[in-house]
């Protein structure tokens, strides 16, 4: 590790797609991830007139037929982002909740946990375990 890097977490997605296209571009998973980091901050910070016409589009202010496919590219990539930054944000299960709906959800370790509005948490099922 270089004195310049830190440790940091990343979703486990990108980690297993930075894997994946490092191979094909003969990089490391890190050295991958840094390439995807550095366009990205060189697409995002370049104020040219596709880039502010992208703005413009995700603003709503231009609809997205309005650009050209390179532009909706990007644009398609930032919506993207975007939407899985905000799905992670949200609870499902706690809106359902202070709406009185009880939901079944399955947890990280495989058990299937039934959640009531009252806040209790009932196991469903418990995971199997083979072997």
């Amino acid at each position: 590790m270089s004195a310049a890097d830190r440790p940091t977490r990343f979703a486990v997605d990108l980690l297993e797609s930075a894997a994946v296209e490092g191979r094909r571009e003969s990089r490391s998973t890190k050295q991958q991830l840094d390439h995807w980091a550095r366009v990205g901050r060189a697409v995002s910070m370049h104020g040219t007139a596709g880039r502010l016409r992208v703005e413009r589009a995700l603003a709503g202010e231009l609809p997205l037929s309005g650009l050209v496919e390179s532009e909706r590219l990007v644009a398609n990539a930032e919506l993207d982002v975007e939407i899985q930054r905000r799905a992670e944000a949200i609870s499902f299960g706690a809106q359902l909740a202070a709406e009185g709906v009880t939901t079944v959800a399955l947890a990280d370790d495989g058990t299937l946990l039934e959640h009531r509005p009252d806040g209790s948490v009932t196991v469903v099922a418990a995971p199997t375990r083979s072997g």
